[in-house]
């Protein structure tokens, strides 16, 4: 007699997890998404961080951090993307890298006894599930009065001219500043990472 008994199908596997993908090509941001013991690549998101006419600091920050995080998306549909973006900003204008010891003593000079605004935005993306998002994290950062003794040691011992504002907070940068205040300190480095935590789990990856 034939066995009548259901069979019962087998338990679905769960589905694997999305792959993470960091798009920048920053050292300070891989290091600090390294701190999330989480799997993830790298990818250069290749935008144009021109800023655009009348482009408020914050604006430009946000746009640039969603359109990396696009960018890289559009090359791997399929993973879970995050783009950011940071700019100092120094009475509403735009400071960027300094890329060279002439325009950083230039920034250092600027920013000597002002508080400065270091807008950092997070995006992440996914194009598969539709997921986008994108916050902001403010970090105000006060410099004492430099001298300009001062500044040329600083940038020949440190030469910061990879940073938004010329100057490393983790570092000997700190010598320069009076005061930082923020609710996401990890965001002067580079990357929010409260802020980065919580559009991960949005987008639905679990965190150790």
């Amino acid at each position: 007699m034939p066995d009548s008994r259901p069979v019962s199908s087998p338990a679905s596997a769960p589905a694997a997890p999305r792959p993470l993908i960091l798009g920048s090509t920053s050292r300070y941001r891989r290091e600090l998404l390294g701190r999330l013991a989480l799997a993830f690549d790298v990818a250069a998101p290749d935008v144009d961080e021109t800023p655009q006419p009348g482009e408020a600091p914050r604006d430009l920050a946000l746009r640039l951090a969603l359109a990396k995080a696009h960018a890289v998306a559009a090359r791997h549909p399929q993973a879970i993307v995050i783009g950011s973006d940071q700019v100092a900003d120094l009475g509403g204008q735009p400071l960027g890298k300094p890329g060279s010891h002439e325009r950083a003593t230039a920034q250092l000079r600027q920013m000597r006894g002002q508080t400065v605004v270091f807008q950092t935005a997070v995006a992440v993306v996914c194009q598969a599930t539709g997921f986008e998002q994108v916050e902001l994290a403010a970090v105000e950062v006060r410099f004492r009065d430099l001298g300009d003794a001062e500044i040329e040691r600083y940038l020949r011992a440190e030469q910061p001219y990879d940073c938004a504002g010329s100057a490393k907070s983790e570092g000997l940068g700190i010598a320069l500043l009076d005061a930082i205040h923020s609710d996401d300190p990890t965001a002067l480095i580079g990357l929010p990472l409260i802020r980065t935590c919580r559009l991960l789990r949005a987008a639905g990856l679990v965190l150790p």
